[in-house]
């Protein structure tokens, strides 16, 4: 359960924190910008089962690859992509929570 709530806590809160203290004049769009880097986990449909509680999502899943890491990373240098890049490493970090990683 603590996991679970570390996990999830990432997901969200993190995002939400980024936003309010370093985007406080747009702060909810930049937040929605960040909370877009959920939509990697659609890599999760192409597996089988497709949730697993005990399996570590980095470098299982084609969203969730070193090679889509780096490429995550590569976003957070232009400032046009740097928020989504944001939301897709802080995703990333929370996936780790699960893997035992942190």
């Amino acid at each position: 359960m603590l996991q679970s709530f570390v996990h999830y806590g990432i997901h969200f809160g993190l995002p939400l924190a980024i936003a309010i203290l370093f985007y406080k004049k747009y702060w909810i769009k930049a937040y929605c910008i960040m909370i877009l880097g959920m939509l990697i986990d659609l890599d999760h449909l192409l597996a089988n089962p497709i949730f697993d509680p005990n399996r570590c999502s980095i470098n299982f899943h084609p969203l969730h690859s070193y090679y889509a890491i780096a490429v995550y990373l590569l976003l957070l240098i232009p400032k046009k992509t740097r928020l989504l890049g944001l939301g897709l490493v802080i995703h990333i970090i929370a996936d780790t929570a699960d893997c035992g990683l942190m």
